[in-house]
């Protein structure tokens, strides 16, 4: 298990440019078991949780090859569907959340498909309800294993379009039941689906493949079946994760940087969200340059002078995954602030970690946290800390970078899971940060 040592409170200056995105990237490749022929995929993030997944695809028999950086071709010929029901996948499968979404391409393409309760980060219950229903409206049959935590689904006959409302706007959800009704007989209609960016890619690709999806980018997809879908080349989307996650650490450590090539038209609220907590920050091309914030950043009220809060929801919504960034951030900012993480129940449970640091916390229930900012008049004190998950982690990374004295960051690899080299990224705007194996 490695470590992290971070010396804080040193002004970072210079570019930053975002790895692609993890959340796209699970989709995607997940997508390559919908046809036989060779896909082309740039712009893969190099980081633990998909390279599980690359090994995983290519255990069931996916021909691989790199031909550049973050730059991978898979041919999916010779699917070796019998693996799914070894000991060795279900070890795999479950280590990896992602994994679930290779349920619905195989079970369309071969007319089967299984896994193991998923893993992933520790951060409250996260339902598989709507993926199982989603293929039994689709004429799969359901089989769950108790003993071993093991999920199937199968569709001897083939799969048959249906009208569904999904009962939650589930991103992973919505994926999983279009790559299965891309090849069912028949037209499907997808209501109360999730319409992220990383979805619209997804839906954009299999388009590309000859699938027939309308309605992209709404709340409202229709499905009209194909017989076959062939090769394609796509170029996944920079992880606005990341780039919030940039926005956040320049504005704590009143640091200098400019983020590049961000996709601006597909960060939705992500800027003005920062901008309501006090952060300047400017559109430059497709570059977003963040001054040093020598005055610190003021949080804004709500129209009536009351606390602002900061909420997550699905998209267009605030993305989950920014609020612990945003908590983190407003630890420093003039003012006060109410974070509301509706989607998660355990999502906050870090906050302990920053109290320690001198931060000014009150965790009201396991979803609402209110934080009392201390405008720079106190610098957080230097600990050491364990990262839960992803995003709590780089949470407790800007910390550190902007506390005084040394950190040390344990159970790194769960920042690892989700950031692509950060250590040396960091090193190369200034930061002193050491991994320690």
């Amino acid at each position: 298990m490695g470590i992290f040592k971070i010396e804080g409170g040193i002004r970072l200056k210079g570019e930053i440019t975002p790895q692609g995105a993890k959340n796209e990237a699970l989709q995607i490749l997940c997508a390559v078991l919908l046809t036989p022929e060779k896909v082309t995929i740039n712009n893969i993030p190099d980081i633990i949780d998909i390279n599980k997944l690359i090994t995983l695809l290519g255990n069931l028999g996916v021909k691989i090859q790199k031909i550049g950086s973050g730059s991978y071709t898979f041919q999916a010929d010779e699917v070796n569907v019998g693996y799914l029901e070894t000991e060795a996948f279900k070890k795999e499968g479950g280590a990896l959340r992602g994994s679930i979404m290779i349920v619905g391409p195989l079970l369309a393409r071969f007319g089967k498909g299984y896994i193991p309760k998923p893993g992933g980060d520790k951060i409250g219950r996260r339902r598989l309800d709507t993926h199982f229903e989603g293929f039994i409206n689709l004429g799969a049959k359901f089989r769950y294993n108790r003993e071993d935590h093991f999920y199937g689904v199968e569709a001897t006959e083939g799969l048959t379009g249906a009208h569904m409302l999904l009962d939650e706007a589930s991103v992973t959800g919505t994926a999983n039941i279009v790559m299965a009704a891309v090849l069912a007989k028949g037209i499907t209609t997808v209501y109360n689906a999730a319409c992220e960016p990383y979805l619209q890619q997804l839906c954009k690709m299999l388009n590309s493949m000859g699938a027939k999806i309308t309605g992209v980018g709404s709340n409202l997809l229709t499905i009209e079946g194909v017989e076959y879908l062939g090769g394609c080349e796509h170029r996944i989307l920079p992880d606005m994760i990341e780039i919030g996650s940039w926005i956040g650490l320049a504005a704590m450590t009143r640091s200098e940087i400019t983020i590049k090539n961000v996709s601006w038209d597909n960060l939705g609220v992500i800027p003005s969200t920062f901008r309501k907590i006090g952060i300047t920050l400017e559109r430059r091309g497709d570059d977003i340059y963040i001054p040093s914030h020598e005055e610190g950043y003021e949080i804004k009220t709500d129209i009536d002078g009351s606390i602002l809060t900061v909420a997550d929801a699905p998209w267009p919504g605030f993305t989950p995954d920014l609020l612990s960034i945003v908590l983190v951030v407003a630890t420093q900012a003039k003012g006060d602030v109410l974070i509301h993480q509706k989607m998660f129940e355990s999502r906050l449970f870090f906050v302990d970690k920053l109290i320690d640091m001198g931060a000014k916390i009150m965790l009201c229930d396991p979803h609402r946290a209110v934080v009392m900012g201390h405008d720079f008049q106190s610098q957080l004190k230097a600990t050491t800390m364990s990262s839960p998950d992803i995003r709590a982690g780089i949470s407790l990374l800007i910390a550190a970078l902007s506390a005084k004295g040394t950190s040390t960051i344990q159970n790194i690899e769960q920042i690892d899971r989700g950031y692509e080299r950060i250590d040396e990224r960091l090193r190369a705007i200034g930061a002193n940060i050491v991994r320690v194996e």
